[in-house]
């Protein structure tokens, strides 16, 4: 239980900051399509971190199903 209750908190640490470097990439970058990338990014992150609270959701799966709708998305255009 501790060693999951670590690699958990290890993991939202991580997610995080990988929100703030995007953050900060976005403040830099001006070509649409980056800031578009790292949006997208911060979305999916934050989606993420909202739902690791729920033990019911599978994250894994919580991943998948968003890129796929990325996927679409961009097949789209």
């Amino acid at each position: 239980m501790l060693i999951s209750l670590i690699q958990s908190k290890t993991i939202k640490q991580t997610l995080l900051q990988e929100i703030e470097e995007s953050k900060r990439w976005l403040n830099l970058e001006k070509d649409e399509s980056t800031y578009k990338r790292d949006a997208k990014t911060i979305g999916l992150i934050n989606l993420v971190l909202e739902n690791m609270k729920n033990p019911d959701i599978q994250v894994c799966d919580l991943i998948e199903s968003r890129m796929i709708l990325y996927q679409v998305c961009i097949n789209e255009k």
